[in-house]
């Protein structure tokens, strides 16, 4: 396995790799509600201090991975290169040709999240962020991928009603690696899904861990939270997603992939598209999870012991959020 060197730490703030006191981890890891908010809730003191500047000499990379995390009355800020902090793929890659590269990463998220859309309102897609991870790396989990009724599909800038999923099927195969990840053309690395090596970096595989925050001000945990919402001394687990693959294809969908064009295009023509490779192919249920429509739910977290809604990433289909409970504006 390769290896990243990690370097010039200038601040190492994520409490749980903290081996410091608990008066120090409660100080890291509880809010102190220093601004009034009009929303429902405060983000206020939770990660809001963190700077670093840290070397990974994985061949795809051999980069600086540079982020800042800061806030001001009202916001949080990020900024950052969008280079990954941790080991990942080899790109460019048979089914991705695209080299990872620096960006600029300026964003902002209110402090202050409050929920302003019940059932959610659709977020992100190509070319848009719907969140960060930690590191300043883009939580991207749609893609451009399309296919029309008679099966004709392309990965990238593609005309047609199907949107092709990046993960969770063999059919289309947009080069991501061990993190759920590839490469945009611009050179943008970004998750799909579970940021597996993120996580390691951060230390709890086993716990609730954040591992973002969305664009509404909400923050993001990774696979587990309590088995009760609402009580901290309840049993860690994975938590499940409320979606289910439909029992019958909708009308029209190609069943079968009658040409690719682009990278990628080396699938057979002819080749069975199953349930799963669309986005279509899924299908919400209230309750059949752990988690709403959007991927998330209220709940305590050890930064929040009064309770937030977060959204979470999920082994399983949506992986993550596509809708925002918050506002952006």
């Amino acid at each position: 396995m390769k290896k990243i060197i990690l370097s010039m730490f200038i601040s190492v703030l994520f409490t749980c790799n903290d081996e410091s006191s608990d008066d120090n981890n409660n100080e890291n890891t509880t809010i102190e509600n220093d601004i009034n908010c009009s929303g429902d809730y405060s983000t206020d003191g939770v990660l809001v201090d963190i700077n670093e500047e840290i070397y990974n000499n994985d061949e795809s990379v051999n980069n600086y991975s540079i982020y800042s995390w800061s806030s001001d009355e009202t916001e949080r800020i990020l900024n950052g290169n969008g280079i990954p902090n941790h080991e990942v793929g080899t790109f460019p890659n048979n089914d991705n040709p695209n080299t990872i590269s620096e960006q600029v990463v300026n964003e902002s998220f209110t402090l202050c999240p409050t929920i302003f859309y019940e059932s959610g309102v659709e977020a992100g897609g190509p070319g848009s962020a719907i969140a960060y991870a930690l590191n300043s790396v883009k939580f991207d989990p749609a893609t451009a991928g399309r296919c029309n009724d008679e099966g004709e599909c392309c990965l990238a800038q593609c005309q047609g009603n199907w949107n092709i999923e990046a993960l969770g099927h063999d059919t289309f195969n947009f080069g991501d690696d061990m993190n759920h990840a590839h490469v945009q053309p611009n050179g943008e690395y970004h998750y799909h899904g579970m940021p597996e090596l993120l996580m390691d970096f951060l230390g709890d595989n086993e716990g609730m861990t954040i591992v973002g925050w969305a664009s509404d001000g909400f923050p993001i945990y990774a696979r587990y939270g309590y088995s009760n919402a609402s009580d901290s001394s309840s049993e860690v687990l994975a938590l499940q997603p409320s979606y289910r693959l439909k029992n019958q294809p909708d009308n029209n969908r190609p069943a079968i992939l009658t040409a690719l064009v682009g990278p990628g295009g080396g699938n057979n023509p002819n080749t069975p598209i199953p349930m799963g490779a669309f986005t279509q192919d899924y299908e919400y249920v209230e309750g059949l999870g752990d988690l709403d429509e959007c991927n998330g739910r209220f709940g305590v977290t050890p930064e929040f012991p009064d309770g937030i809604y977060y959204y979470v990433v999920t082994d399983d289909f949506p992986f993550f959020t596509r809708c925002l409970k918050g506002n952006t504006n």
